[in-house]
């Protein structure tokens, strides 16, 4: 054991790089022995309030869906009532199944690069911007089509049911991220 430093009768090896030495940065060393902060993909036990708003937003959908008019359900509604502008109608679902379909390239294509920042540079980057005018031009035409039926109440049911569709996506994920164990590695 040769160029290390006496420490109770044995010799302890150290590092003689500046930027070891003066601020303790060096994230090659002591990457490793941190530990990973909690990322926001794997959020810790919700709060009271955010349960809350869950259930006020599926349990408003699920009022819509059930109730529609109060003469049918929103369902039957949408493939037998004659008031709804059809073509409108059609293009938004046409719109949202585009928007579904690339999210999930851009996801699936996400999962082949390598480092995550990279990852979020290359999905984001093209992305939100096409994502974004999508959801605006089929909450139009949903709006515009169901428009007949609620007249201004059409605005609050459209979005009642993106949010609680936002809500319930999460648990609809088919597979599910692991966490990494948080195991400290003895180089």
């Amino acid at each position: 054991m040769s160029g290390g430093t006496p420490v109770g009768g044995g010799f302890m090896r150290q590092r003689h790089s500046q930027g070891y030495a003066s601020s303790g940065d060096d994230l090659e060393d002591d990457a490793c022995s941190r530990l990973a902060p909690q990322s926001p993909s794997f959020p810790g036990p919700r709060s009271w309030v955010e349960v809350m708003e869950i259930v006020l937003w599926i349990a408003s959908a699920v009022f819509i869906i059930y109730y529609g008019d109060l003469h049918y359900n929103f369902i039957y509604l949408l493939w037998h009532d004659a008031r709804i502008r059809r073509i409108p109608l059609y293009l938004g679902m046409l719109s949202v199944v585009l928007n579904v379909l690339f999210i999930l390239y851009s996801s699936m294509s996400a999962w082949g690069v390598r480092k995550s920042s990279e990852m979020w540079e290359i999905s984001s980057a093209s992305a939100l911007p096409f994502i974004t005018i999508l959801g605006l031009i089929s909450f139009c035409l949903f709006s515009f089509a169901l428009w007949p039926i609620w007249s201004f109440l059409t605005l609050p049911l459209v979005f009642t049911l993106f949010m609680a569709c936002m809500v319930i996506l999460p648990y609809l994920m088919h597979g599910t991220f692991r966490r990494q164990t948080d195991v400290l590695r003895m180089d």
